[in-house]
C-alpha cells in the first residue's frame, strides 16, 4: 500500500488527509466504497433518495487511473441495505473515466 493509500484509509470521501476528523458521524448515512482507488472510504449519501444510491456514483479524484478523472462506483442489485444512520450500504468500483 502506498503512501496515498494510506491516507485514504478510515475517512469519509471528501474530507483532507489531515482533517483533525475526518471520520464518520454517527448521525449520517454512508455507504462503504469497496474495491478501485477509492477503498475503504465512506461516502455520505445522507438524503440520498434510493434510485440516486442504485444509480451509483462518479467521484472525482487524484488517485485514479486518471488523476483529476472520476471513479466510477456502483451498488449491486439485489445487496441488503439497511436504513437510518451508519453504512448502510456498499458501492462497487466499476471503473474510471478522465
Amino acid at each position: 500500500m502506498n503512501r496515498d493509500e494510506q491516507l485514504l484509509r478510515g475517512r469519509v470521501y471528501g474530507h483532507d488527509h489531515d482533517d483533525p476528523d475526518p471520520g464518520p458521524l454517527p448521525w449520517q448515512t454512508y455507504a462503504a466504497l469497496v474495491g478501485g482507488p477509492l477503498d475503504g472510504l465512506l461516502l455520505d449519501i445522507t438524503g440520498w433518495l434510493p434510485e440516486e444510491v442504485d444509480d451509483g456514483a462518479a467521484l472525482p479524484t487524484e488517485v485514479s487511473r486518471w488523476p483529476g478523472g472520476r471513479a466510477l462506483y456502483d451498488s449491486r442489485p439485489g445487496e441488503p441495505r439497511t436504513a437510518g444512520p451508519g453504512v448502510s450500504c456498499r458501492l462497487y468500483h466499476s471503473g474510471d473515466t478522465p
